[in-house]
């Protein structure tokens, strides 16, 4: 790879890498070619590896994992960023928070997907990320890789909509009840099971909350038939937020339901 280049991969098969000097490919077969152009040129040329092979540009998100290994937050970052190519994203996964402090990066985003449980993250980190999303940039995530993320940070929760403070038995069997069968991210889904953690939640009244469960027979028997939010949207600044309580692990993403209500989070929190 040319140093100081970006490689990028379209829907061709065709990859790509763009320098200030240079530019290099390598076809479907394998092999490889370059050429040395002028740098006007190469900026121009680093864009138009951003289209797709059926004309549409493609969108870039960044998907940052890491905290608790619990909810398996890499797994998760594999399996999201997989389905995001799929549909016409450039994706960027990183490990590090330090990604929030590359303002002209993350405004160059149509989305961020978070997946980090607890941790301490800095006031610049935490500037970085909520700037992004007051300017336009999507948020979109799942369970405690969104809302159990930094827990003394309210600036975080006061733009996640919600933070997880329990989930009573642990692992059971509940169900999860569509509340809004209009908007597009939950239209023509029915109730359904899990048998995951069912989270207990602080949320923000100001959310659109889109499916709900109700607590029933837990031990902590004061909030029985307590109805808590799982999956909600909102707004940010400029920015479309997304959130589903659902996902304690990323197997609980083979439940039909749950995979389809993330993804079109997603793609609507995306700009």
């Amino acid at each position: 790879m040319v140093k100081g280049s970006e490689e990028r991969v379209i829907n061709s098969g065709v990859k790509w890498q763009v320098s200030r000097s240079a530019i290099c490919w390598s076809d479907v077969t394998g092999r490889n070619h370059s050429s040395v152009i002028p740098i006007r040129i190469c900026f121009f040329l680093s864009e138009i590896v951003r289209v797709c092979s059926n004309g549409r540009v493609m969108k870039r998100a960044l998907i940052v994992w890491g905290g608790w290994d619990g909810h398996k937050p890499k797994e998760g970052a594999d399996l999201f960023a997989g389905w995001l190519r799929t549909q016409d994203f450039e994706v960027e996964v990183s490990d590090t928070l330090d990604s929030y402090l590359d303002a002209e990066k993350l405004g160059s985003l149509s989305l961020i997907v978070p997946m980090w449980t607890m941790g301490t993250i800095t006031k610049e980190q935490s500037e970085g990320l909520r700037e992004a999303v007051k300017d336009g940039v999507g948020l979109a995530g799942y369970h405690g890789t969104m809302a159990d993320s930094f827990r003394d940070n309210t600036d975080y929760q006061f733009m996640t909509g919600g933070q997880w403070v329990a989930h009573p038995d642990n692992i059971i069997d509940y169900t999860v009840n569509i509340t809004d069968h209009d908007d597009p991210i939950t239209r023509g889904l029915r109730d359904f099971s899990m048998h995951s953690e069912q989270y207990y939640m602080h949320t923000d009244p100001s959310n659109q909350v889109l499916a709900t469960t109700t607590l029933v027979d837990r031990s902590t028997d004061w909030v029985n038939g307590t109805v808590m939010p799982v999956v909600w949207k909102r707004r940010y600044g400029q920015g479309r937020v997304f959130y589903s309580s659902l996902g304690h692990v990323p197997d609980d993403f083979k439940v039909p339901e749950a995979m389809e209500i993330q993804r079109r989070g997603m793609l609507w929190a995306a700009r």
